[in-house]
């Protein structure tokens, strides 16, 4: 029998992982793929590694929360399974509506659920995370509003991250060892721009195995008859690589396109500043969206940019004058080389006429899906762990 169990839940954590490869991979690379620096096998490749990676090491501690830290007692093998079918009818749903789904919250919302309906629910541990899923959005939104504000117009101004006609590198055979040589049009500055983003791709799939792997391993990982930590992440780290070779070649092309039509340049402080957050709240073993922090620092920046008309005591004061908030600066790549105008002064016409800074609907639709997936994870688990107590 509890073989049995393990190998549907071997079978529903491999469809967890593959869907959430789909998605991640999508938002790690879908940018460096879209600018043609990387191909898509390769970004899958990269992806995969950098995920075991981040799962192997700070997505233990997130493992640990989820198998023991939501719930007093032991997470049970039955119990683990069950809620692994509840987080893949929670990628279902953010499927049909087409947004990226929020699978940390949607796990932790069925564990939740479990808590309640035994009356084992670690409400100390349990606010601890709510109030992080608070913050963090918080944190996005004002470290993008600084990054918008003040960093991003000048490095914009000074670098232009360019894709070259032909190879990056060749190799030179003549001698008895290849070696590597510049492409007939490579530069020094697209060749270190390129292994920036590259390094920051890698960072960001090293988030996402931190803070997406746990979902799938933990389930597997409690009770008599769970799998070792370790198999139980390798199982995973494949699953989601097998996601990112396959589902996630379309998604890697689309992704961005329906929050914002923003420079790449733009999408490197996104992905920077989100992995970072993931990857420091998932170090303490908190269970974290990457979807999360990528949104709300996207209109962080954003938001930052199209305030530079308006000092801080004008805002303060609300004596903007004659100042225009630009909402569509972040998208006015036409900027790059040229000086931004200070903070306090308009900006020019081709800045004035950038466009939509994001969509609203996108954005309300993100965070609706927030709230909604934990909270529906969490009543469907409480009504199942009451119906068929003998699982859980």
């Amino acid at each position: 029998m509890v073989e049995t169990v393990l190998v549907v839940g071997v079978i529903a954590a491999i469809f967890v992982g593959f869907n959430i490869g789909g998605s991640s991979t999508g938002i790690a690379w879908g940018p460096p793929v879209g600018a043609d620096i990387i191909r898509k096998t390769t970004a899958a490749g990269l992806m995969t590694f950098f995920v075991f990676l981040g799962g192997w090491t700070v997505g233990r501690n997130v493992m640990d929360t989820l198998s023991e830290g939501i719930i007093t007692t032991e997470l049970g093998l039955s119990a683990g399974v069950a809620i692994l079918f509840f987080i893949g009818l929670g990628i279902l749903v953010a499927n049909i509506f087409g947004v990226p789904v929020p699978t940390s919250m949607t796990t932790v919302g069925a564990i939740a659920g479990l808590g309640l309906a035994t009356e084992t629910l670690n409400y100390e541990t349990m606010s601890g995370i709510i109030s992080w899923w608070i913050v963090t959005p918080i944190i996005g939104f004002w470290v993008g509003g600084v990054v918008g504000r003040y960093l991003y117009p000048e490095v914009n101004r000074r670098v232009e991250i360019d894709k070259s006609d032909g190879p990056l590198l060749v190799f030179d055979r003549s001698g008895g060892v290849p070696k590597p040589e510049f492409g007939p049009n490579t530069t020094w500055s697209e060749l270190l721009s390129t292994v920036v983003v590259i390094l920051i791709g890698c960072y960001m799939s090293f988030s996402a195995g931190a803070s997406n792997v746990p979902n799938a391993a933990a389930p597997l990982v409690s009770g008599v008859g769970g799998l070792p930590d370790d198999t139980a992440i390798i199982i995973a780290t494949l699953a989601i690589g097998v996601g990112g070779f396959t589902i996630a070649r379309r998604t890697m092309e689309s992704v961005g396109g329906e929050l914002s039509d923003i420079p790449l340049l733009a999408a490197l402080f996104v992905m920077l500043t989100a992995s970072t957050i993931t990857t420091a709240l998932s170090a303490i073993g908190i269970p974290i969206s990457l979807v999360m922090a990528t949104v709300m620092t996207i209109v962080g920046i954003g938001w930052g940019r199209a305030t530079r008309p308006v000092t801080v005591r004008e805002a303060v004061t609300r004596d903007t004058g004659e100042s225009e908030i630009v909402p569509g600066a972040i998208t006015a790549e036409e900027m790059a080389g040229k000086p931004a105008a200070p903070i306090g002064e308009n900006e020019p016409d081709e800045v004035l006429e950038a466009g939509d800074l994001f969509n609203p609907r996108a954005i309300m639709k993100y965070v609706s899906m927030w709230i909604i997936g934990p909270s529906v994870s969490t009543i469907l688990a409480y009504g199942f762990f009451r119906l068929v107590p003998g699982i859980a």
